[in-house]
């Protein structure tokens, strides 16, 4: 059984260079086939991809095996018509030499869609795609190109963020100056990108469903994340309340802001670690030991934080002394109390959940005979 050497043509530049009827298939024919479609358009790629098809056909031949070269070319005015005719083609060659595998030789990324057809009929052995040198970078630019702005994903990604900030940037410079405008239009880019990278939007997508399941199933935690977002709102105002308008510099801003917030951030924690504490336990009866380590987690870190910046504020003489019964701390055995506290917390987190965690682990490997010989 022959292999046959095909060379396809999706979008019919032979039929419409020579006007000859398809398929062509013979040595003889396919060569001069070649010769008409080079006089007509030397320039035309079809020429070079001919030519590989009947190279290819010599080699399988010199090595004694049975090659038949053809051509099938797309005719009609779209694309359908144009992939029906290519399929009828393959048919009419099939039924007359009845080959074992083809070889297919194209000279175009669009060609190669034509590949599905092929092996839906007979078993493809090889795709031989030809290029000319002095174009191969550009064709490849071409179709990358061509595939990107077909990709409504990477539109949408890209293109949609880069026209908005070119569009934003003249109203930026009327306004302010190039420095102010350019470092604008690089933060929105920015937080598009990242907004696109951290797959915020599926996030976004998928929050009101999930808050609907969450109702509907009764979870406690979605009153508690709700609780605990107004009392982070509160911690946010209240530090930004606290940072005085005429300090100097970043980190006393910074450290002010820490200070006065984080015991309501911490309790923002604390009430959402709550909930989803609650809803373990009515889920599965017991509480896994990461959900049991997070509140005095929560507890330890806002205490190391309140400490550091407690102490850089007494340095700075923001913050008066802390005092403990009537003795004034220093600054340096405030930040060691503080540090003390959050390690002892941590440590007794550790020791509950293990104690907590192990109890049912103890009833489960208990001997199961045990109660029928009590």
């Amino acid at each position: 059984m022959p292999t046959l050497v095909l060379c396809v043509d999706r979008a019919d530049d032979i039929g419409r260079t020579v006007g000859v009827s398809m398929p062509v298939d013979g040595w003889d024919a396919v060569g001069s086939l070649v010769t008409e479609v080079g006089l007509a358009d030397p320039e035309d790629s079809t020429v070079n991809c001919l030519l590989e098809a009947l190279r290819v056909t010599r080699d399988l031949r010199s090595e004694e095996e049975e090659a038949i070269v053809a051509v099938v070319s797309g005719a009609g005015d779209s694309a359908v018509a144009a992939d029906r005719s290519v399929a009828a083609q393959i048919d009419d060659l099939l039924e007359r030499y009845d080959p074992e595998s083809a070889i297919i030789v194209t000279d175009s990324a669009d060609d190669e869609r034509l590949i599905p057809i092929v092996e839906s009929r007979l078993p493809v052995d090889s795709v031989d795609r030809v290029v000319v040198r002095q174009a191969r970078d550009i064709e490849s630019t071409y179709y990358l190109l061509k595939q990107f702005l077909a990709d409504e994903e990477l539109r949408s990604t890209v293109l949609v963020p880069l026209g908005i900030g070119l569009l934003l940037l003249p109203v930026l410079l009327v306004r302010f100056s190039l420095p102010v405008a350019l470092a604008g239009l690089a933060s929105l880019l920015g937080a598009a990108i990242l907004y696109k990278g951290l797959a915020i939007d599926t996030h976004l997508a998928r929050l009101p469903d999930r808050i609907q399941d969450a109702l509907y199933s009764g979870q406690v935690s979605v009153v508690t994340y709700a609780v605990a977002g107004g009392l982070a709102l509160v911690g946010a105002f209240l530090g930004a309340l606290a940072v005085s308008p005429t300090t100097e510099g970043i980190l006393v801003p910074v450290m002010q802001f820490s200070y006065s917030s984080i015991p309501w951030l911490a309790l923002a924690a604390l009430t959402a670690s709550a909930g989803r504490l609650l809803d373990e336990l009515i889920d599965s009866d017991r509480i896994p030991r990461p959900y049991l380590n997070l509140p005095f987690g929560v507890v330890a870190l806002g205490l190391v934080v309140r400490g550091f910046a407690g102490y850089f504020l007494e340095r700075e003489g923001v913050l008066a002394n802390l005092r403990l019964v009537g003795v004034t701390v220093p600054a340096t055995e405030r930040l060691a109390l503080f540090v003390v506290t959050a390690i002892v917390v941590s440590l007794v987190g550790v020791r509950v959940a293990a104690n907590v965690a192990d109890h049912p682990d103890e009833e489960t490997d208990a001997d199961p005979d045990a109660a029928e010989r009590s």
